[in-house]
């Protein structure tokens, strides 16, 4: 499905939104639930990934000799799930993937688990997806990894580390990154009476067999607020927007957006109801050519980030990007390829992008995105690609090729932009 967005007609003041609960918290509470069945969860995700996640979960209820699971695109999922059947005694499965998956590296998370005990072998390429899983009771509690990898590898160890016999102790070598989502996890573990410990490099993990009963209202996701962001960055001064549930205190790494879009003229007020208002009070700051962003604990917003900036007419530096480029595509290259189509300078590394200001969306230039009505922006089969470009069509109308890739983490998000006058309709 191809859609034209385009700004709909008439005054626009204000909307709100009811987003569900983030992917990961939802991810990592439903392995947790089905570690200690007496854990009930509120508000989770709806998306395709936490679909995949709790529908693979279910199935090891009924695995009697070896079974197949397929995750798609869902990297999150592959990762928890390795570490989740790797502990699940006499039971076997091959877990695999999309195309793409088949292409993202797994053999840190593997060798750490090997290490501790697990038989975990590869069905095609070494260090890659597709990969068999013979359940086992690890005895072993001492591993470690490099520290600059993408923090899945570490959560999915410390997510099974209470169900080890003598926990686990973790080193993590090197410059540490991602640290908001390792903090998420503990925390979470904190929360239904696991012990641990964080200091310097070494993260450690009691063993806790059982739990009181526990409910969670899962707190709703910062990745997706990023685009409502932007979309109030994009608009005209006065305009804003409501989203539900978000707390003050965010386990999610994510809720720096709250301070970097300060920069862009936008507001945050936490409300008494948990809800968040982010309004557009101002202008950005006409001295700012180039906002600067360090994002190696948040990178999920970059491709949100850029493209604001772009609709904005300023530059950005950001850098702490290294594991876009292990994603669903290589970010960065999409990013650099798709904002060089519609008229940006723009260049990357293996770590950082760079964009320069422009001065496309000027009063007076017209349809300044002459690529981008005509060939449509590319999504590489990557959800944020989709949502990170729609709020271009408050300046311009665009098409967002393959817009039903939103599936993966925001269902609703087509619906909810008609909620606040951005219209989408189909087009061959």
């Amino acid at each position: 499905m191809n859609l034209h967005l385009e700004k709909g007609k008439g005054k626009r003041e204000k909307g709100k939104v009811k987003i569900t609960g983030s992917k990961s918290e939802t991810n990592r509470l439903l392995l947790l639930q089905a570690l200690y069945p007496n854990l009930t969860l509120e508000n989770t995700s709806n998306s395709d990934d936490s679909e995949v996640m709790s529908r693979a979960l279910n199935s090891q209820l009924t695995i009697h000799n070896s079974q197949l699971i397929d995750v798609h695109h869902a990297g999150t999922a592959m990762r928890f799930l390795t570490s989740f059947f790797a502990i699940q005694e006499g039971k076997e499965v091959v877990l695999t993937g999309s195309s793409r998956m088949k292409e993202r590296p797994i053999k840190i998370l593997v060798d750490a688990l090997n290490q501790l005990g697990a038989e975990i072998s590869y069905e095609e390429n070494e260090g890659f997806p597709p990969i068999k899983i013979k359940g086992k009771k690890l005895t072993q509690s001492k591993v470690s990894l490099p520290a600059n990898v993408s923090s899945q590898y570490i959560s999915a160890l410390l997510l099974i580390a209470p169900k080890l016999k003598n926990g686990l102790e973790l080193t993590l070598e090197g410059e540490i990154t991602s640290i908001p989502y390792i903090k998420m996890t503990l925390a979470l573990l904190n929360e239904i009476g696991v012990t641990t410990s964080f200091v310097g490099n070494k993260i450690s993990v009691k063993s806790q067999f059982t739990i009181h009963n526990s409910q969670f209202t899962i707190e709703s996701d910062w990745s997706s607020a990023s685009y409502w962001y932007s979309i109030v960055a994009l608009s005209e001064i006065g305009f804003q927007v409501t989203l539900s549930s978000y707390k003050e205190n965010s386990l999610q790494g994510d809720s720096a957006l709250v301070n970097i879009y300060q920069d862009f003229g936008v507001e945050t007020t936490f409300n008494t109801d948990n809800s968040i208002t982010i309004s557009k009070e101002r202008i950005h700051n006409s001295q700012l050519t180039t906002h600067n962003s360090q994002l190696n604990n948040s990178p999920d917003i970059a491709q949100t980030i850029a493209v604001t900036c772009f609709g904005l007419g300023i530059g950005c530096d950001l850098t702490g990007l290294h594991t876009l480029k292990i994603k669903e595509t290589d970010r960065l290259e999409a990013l650099k390829t798709e904002l060089t189509k519609l008229g940006a300078e723009i260049s990357v590394t293996n770590d950082s992008l760079h964009l320069k200001p422009n001065d496309l969306f000027k009063s007076g230039n017209s349809h300044p995105l002459e690529g981008c009505p005509k060939g449509g922006v590319a999504t590489y089969q990557d959800h944020r690609m989709a949502m990170a470009f729609a709020p271009l069509a408050l300046k311009v109308p665009v098409i967002i090729n393959n817009a039903e890739v939103v599936s993966k983490s925001y269902p609703d998000f087509w619906n909810d932009l008609a909620l606040v006058g951005i219209i989408g309709s189909e087009v061959n």
